[in-house]
């Protein structure tokens, strides 16, 4: 074993500069040189505060162990999903939908090859732009899985199998999240996926069974609904997506109920058969304990993720973490070691790739002497089905149970004139406000492209506007944003066309 005491070599001597490449042959990682700060992650969260750290002259290093950037969101979940629930929208468009409109086709079939092939691509041209905006903005770049042996250093095993030693004033941990797994049902990613399965399945299965009636179920459930299969979603409460405000909620259940969407509430599974080909699941109600079985030829599971802290050593340094396993931080995302921080999925707080890129941006102007800030009261929420769902704010169950007076405005995309024209009616926009200030609190709607209708809410929140505010602003005629001034005319006074 090769041994060198530092006190025969000088800096200046051979010594000195063959011994890096002595250890590095040995299998030692070199000596690195310290930077401002490491990244550990290269997710939404993780790759902006790099990029946002080389924007503000930092000499900053990005490690990832996909050895692709854009994280679970890119690569294995928002982006991908979205290609496939615009392509299978198309699909179910033209077979039912075209009619409507007097244009007549036959024949229509779904190519799932080239479907899959579609979303890869977008996929791919993806993440070779973030590594591109690595390289603009004079990020490092470390393919491989990081682990920290104290407050400064990351040791990567590198996916070209050598260490990589690395060192920084500051580490940043954005290491994502994963699904969770059902101790009766591991994934196979063929008859058992998890959301990343879902989004490779090769042929419409008859049958799909989803536990778990949240975005991701329903989001990818819908998906292989449009392309023919019989989906059943199994959910342990009484309705889909606790979270949301429950007169959208109830709106949008019945959206997806009048497209064929099956929904069992009040269900938990309780074991399976899992066959080559198929599954049998055995479950019983919530309620009265009453079994039933479902066979399904693919089964989703997806009843959460969970923070993706393990084998990183991150307990061993000192960082705590909490029962879930994220990373316990303070408002300024600083964990419980002085220079290690963290955020997106692995700290507490919705798993949102925009809520993840904002605490990037905060955190790294923080480290530069600047004022990172994130308003948590203003980050949206959207679910990509047909209609989608977005919210942002409190919902009228948040108010009441603070004992907070407001008042409230819905206006039905029914009484749409642009929504008319497109005959794409379903959903609703609703406003709640303080009753005695008028200023907004919280806007939830179902409706088509109302992914895209939120942000003008999610400005008018960040402001601090009041309904009148937003009923006062001109919208141009005719398009579905005017349910939003409507909604807002009627959560302060009175809407005209409703």
């Amino acid at each position: 074993m090769l041994s060198v005491s530092k006190k025969f070599v000088s800096l200046g001597s051979p010594a000195a500069r063959v011994l890096p490449v002595l250890l590095s042959r040995r299998g030692f990682a070199a000596a690195a040189e310290e930077d401002d700060v490491i990244v550990v992650g290269g997710g939404p969260g993780g790759y902006v505060a790099a990029i946002k750290a080389g924007q503000l002259g930092m000499k900053v290093t990005c490690v990832e162990k996909r050895g692709s950037l854009g994280g679970t969101c890119l690569n294995v979940g928002c982006i991908p999903s979205k290609a496939l629930l615009h392509s299978s929208h198309m699909y179910e468009s033209a077979n039912h939908e075209f009619k409507d409109h007097g244009i007549e086709v036959k024949g229509v079939k779904a190519n799932i090859p080239q479907m899959l092939k579609q979303k890869s691509d977008a996929v791919k041209g993806l993440t070779q732009g973030v590594e591109g905006l690595l390289k603009k903005n004079k990020v490092k770049y470390v393919k491989g899985y990081g682990r920290l042996t104290d407050k400064n250093t990351v040791q990567v095993d590198g996916l070209d199998g050598k260490p990589v030693t690395l060192k920084a004033k500051n580490i940043v941990i954005a290491s994502g999240s994963e699904p969770i797994e059902l101790p009766f049902l591991p994934f196979d990613e063929k008859v058992v996926v998890s959301s990343t399965g879902a989004l490779d399945i090769e042929k419409v299965p008859k049958k799909m069974v989803v536990i778990g009636a949240g975005v991701i179920g329903l989001e990818l459930g819908s998906v292989w609904r449009r392309l023919g299969a019989e989906v059943e979603v199994i959910e342990f409460g009484s309705r889909v997506c606790p979270g949301l405000d429950l007169e959208v909620g109830k709106n949008f259940t019945k959206c997806l109920k009048n497209q064929g969407m099956d929904f069992r509430f009040d269900a938990k599974v309780t074991g399976a058969d899992i066959r080559k080909n198929g599954v049998t699941l055995k479950g019983e109600s919530v309620k009265n304990g009453e079994k039933f079985e479902v066979d399904a030829d693919v089964v989703l599971v997806a009843i959460g993720r969970r923070a993706r802290t393990e084998d990183m050593n991150l307990e061993q340094i000192g960082v705590k973490l909490d029962k879930f396993k994220r990373v316990e931080i303070t408002d300024d995302f600083k964990s419980s070691v002085p220079g290690v921080y963290a955020i997106g999925d692995c700290v507490k707080g919705a798993m949102l790739a925009h809520k993840a890129e904002e605490e990037g941006i905060a955190v790294i102007e923080n480290l530069a002497g600047k004022h990172g800030h994130v308003n948590y009261e203003a980050i949206p929420g959207v679910i990509y089905t047909h209609p989608e769902v977005a919210t942002v704010g409190k919902t009228e169950e948040e108010l009441k149970e603070a004992g907070i007076e407001y008042s409230k405005g819905v206006f039905p995309f029914l009484a749409n004139s642009r929504a008319r024209t497109n005959a794409d009616t379903d959903g609703l926009v609703k406003f709640l406000a303080d009753k005695k200030t008028d200023r907004i609190l919280g806007v939830h709607m179902v409706g088509s492209n109302a992914g895209e209708a939120i942000a003008e809410a999610v400005l008018a929140l960040e402001y601090g506007a009041s309904c009148e505010d937003v009923a006062r602003t001109c919208h141009a005629h005719p398009t579905l944003s005017e349910a939003v001034k409507e909604a807002a005319m009627a959560a302060y006074d009175k809407p005209i066309h409703f």
